[in-house]
């Protein structure tokens, strides 16, 4: 490689550096600036958690941050309940009552946690979570995730419901106080029936694409493609 060549590679990765960095801060900002939006209304009547799967007989950071994360916002009284949103998609656990037996072990009430169980991607979750919302009479809601999924989930958001659906992206600084924390549950509740086959082998990889993209939501209920104010 020349050190033309190198200089440019040097000066393209600082770029991508900085631009990660900068949004990072915007993200961070934003998350601020909602959170401080919602407090003014608070406490919203639900917030919405999507699941992830359950390897191993124990949550993975990803979990461990979106649980942890919706406690930290139940804790202090920015949501009254919890929709965790999940099927059993990649192991034959649902993600669901996973994550709430993780929620009810940290301290959120069983009364208010609500498993939504027939979700298979991430704006399932959305969708079926929103309509469980509707049907438990919830007038407000939020989206508590981490920020990517929050990312990819905003023009969905936005454009299909008539409800503002809040975006609380996680804020890792919050966590930072709680890395010590050790839950243990028994998963034995949510284990799913012997029929269990796995997302990989009844879908191809395309057609996961397609549902992430909100592809396998049956709109015939909603012609127009949205849904009605809660």
């Amino acid at each position: 490689m020349t050190k033309k060549a190198i200089k440019l590679l040097s000066i393209t990765l600082a770029g991508m550096t900085l631009l990660q960095l900068l949004s990072c801060t915007t993200s961070k900002k934003k998350t601020a600036r909602d959170l401080a939006q919602v407090a003014a209304i608070k406490p919203l009547d639900a917030i919405i958690v999507p699941g992830i799967p359950f390897n191993n007989g124990n949550w993975d950071s990803v979990m461990k941050g979106r649980v942890l994360w919706s406690y930290v916002l139940y804790k202090n009284g920015y949501t009254k309940n919890v929709i965790y949103s999940g099927s059993a998609v990649y192991s034959p656990y649902f993600e669901a009552v996973i994550m709430g037996l993780y929620a009810e072990q940290l301290g959120i009430p069983r009364e208010h946690i609500f498993c939504e169980t027939k979700a298979r991607h991430s704006t399932e979750n959305v969708y079926y979570s929103y309509l469980m919302a509707k049907e438990h009479g919830f007038k407000s809601i939020g989206l508590a995730t981490d920020g990517f999924q929050s990312s990819m989930l905003r023009s969905f958001t936005r454009k299909r419901f008539e409800t503002h659906i809040w975006h609380l992206p996680m804020m890792t600084d919050s966590l930072a106080a709680y890395n010590h924390v050790v839950v243990k549950i028994d998963p034995t509740s949510a284990v799913a029936p012997d029929s269990f086959i796995s997302i990989t082998q009844s879908e191809s990889f395309w057609k996961r694409i397609q549902g992430t993209l909100g592809k396998g939501i049956d709109w015939k209920q909603y012609p127009d493609r949205k849904v009605p104010e809660l």
